[in-house]
Order: C-alpha cells, then structure tokens, then sequence
C-alpha cells in the first residue's frame, strides 16, 4: 500500500464516515451535501491519524514499527505538511456543506491535534477525546439530515464503545507508553485495573442498547442485530478479564470493532425495516 494512503489509516477513516452514511440512511436524506460530508469526515480522520503518527513517531518504533514515519518510508516533515493540508481541504468543504459543518471540522481538529501533541499522554482525557470525536462524526451528519437530537443520541453510544475500546488499545500499548513517559489509565492504575473500566463500559453500552427500541427509535429487527453485537462486546470483555497480555488485547480490540461495526448496522438496518 502507498505509505501516503497508509498513513490515513483509511479503515479507521472509513468507520468514521460511515457515521454520515449511517444518518443520511436513518433520516432518509441522500444529497450531494451526504457525499461532501462523508468525504470531508474521511479526510479529517486521516489528517488525524497523520498528525497522530508524527507525533508518536519515537513511540512507535517500539509499538508500531511498520507504519510509514517509523519505517523510513515517509519523512516526519513530509507527514506534517501532509496532515496540515488534509485538515485545510476537510474544512473547506465543511463550509461548502454548511457554515456549522465547517465549524464542526474546525472544532474536530483542534482536538485531534491537541490530542496528538498533549491530550493522548493524559490519563483518560486521551481516550474520552477519541471516544467524543467519534460520537461527534454522528452529530456532523446529522447536521446535514436535520435530526441533530438523534444523532446526539446514537453519538453517545458510539461514545461509549470508543472510549472502551481505546482504553483497551492503550493497555495493549503499556510497554512502549511507559518508555515515553506516557501517563495513560493502565500506567497510573494498572493493566488490570485499565481493563475492568473498560469492561464496565462494555456491560453498560449492552445493558443501554434496547433503549433505542423501547422508545420505537428503531424497529425490532435493530434489537436482534445489535444482540450479536452486545455478545461479541461481552465475550471481548471475558477474553480482556482473562488475559493482559499485547497480543490477546490485540485481538480484544479488533473484536470490539467488529462489535461496534456490528451495531452501527443494526442502526441502519433497524430504521429501514
């Protein structure tokens, strides 16, 4: 793959515009405005992801050695300008969509740039940016559909899967962390202790999920899809319990994002039928 493609990290990319996709399918809205929004949340995530790599650029030779920067493949200066120019054109096109689209991008990068300078060594404060940056692409979308309070709504949840799942990916990442100083929520309390909060809100994401049922969000074909997904989030959480070892919450956090791929269909699907 081209480093510059890589360095996107193009299948986190594509979670978050799915978030948009997801709206414009709930609210029954398909405009060129839907398209625009999705391109400029893809481009946003990757500006992210790029800036985050060049800061993290000495961590990741100890946890992520084959990225592009620690690799040789691309340049630490060439990643700057690169990110810089990605967070130019989302936000040019957030404007295109709307002024409160723009501002929305404009708010998004400020926090994927202090969380890549500052925020990311912070214990939790790292994690809950992530987590609010993924439930916002909802809020984003929704602004272009029109049901803001809904996407608010299905924002939160999404809200609570990230911010478990990205607890979990630090612990994963204790050793080279703990190389560079981090002060991350395994590092000041323990791997254990970092995987039992994220466990709590793994149960609590499942326990909430039938509300959007209950209150007729979606249909109950939702509630048999996102079963399957509350099943893989509590077997991750058995399997995370068991073990704390980088390789099995590895793939802790890559059942979890299945689990919440999973959910964010049940969205689509259980307002459709």
């Amino acid at each position: 793959m081209n480093p510059y493609v890589e360095i996107l990290r193009p299948g986190n990319a594509i979670m978050a515009l799915i978030a948009v996709v997801l709206m414009a399918i709930i609210g029954k809205t398909y405009s060129i405005g839907i398209i625009l929004g999705a391109i400029s949340v893809f481009i946003a995530t990757g500006a992210g992801n790029t800036i985050n790599d060049y800061c993290d650029s000495e961590i990741d030779k100890i946890n992520k050695p084959e990225r592009p920067i620690p690799s040789g493949r691309i340049t630490l200066k060439n990643a700057l300008y690169y990110s810089l120019i990605l967070f130019v054109i989302a936000t040019i096109i957030g404007f295109f969509i709307s002024f409160e689209n723009g501002v929305t991008v404009i708010l998004c990068s400020i926090l994927m740039i202090l969380y890549a300078y500052d925020f990311k060594q912070r214990c939790l404060i790292g994690n809950i940016c992530v987590a609010l940056l993924t439930g916002l692409t909802f809020v984003y979308g929704a602004l272009i559909t029109g049901d803001v309070y809904l996407g608010i709504f299905l924002g939160f949840f999404a809200f609570l899967m990230t911010l478990s799942r990205e607890i979990i990916k630090d612990t994963e990442d204790i050793e080279g962390d703990k190389k560079e100083n981090a002060n991350t929520l395994p590092i000041k309390y323990g791997a254990k202790n970092a995987v039992i909060i994220a466990v709590i809100l793994n149960i609590l994401t499942c326990l909430l999920s039938p509300i959007l049922y209950i209150y007729n969000v979606f249909s109950i074909v939702y509630l048999l899809i996102v079963l399957v997904a509350d099943i893989i989030f509590i077997y991750s959480a058995i399997l995370a319990l068991k073990d704390q070892s980088k390789e099995n919450l590895h793939k802790v956090s890559k059942l979890m994002k299945i689990a919440m791929l999973i959910a964010f269909v049940s969205f689509a699907i259980g307002s459709i039928i």
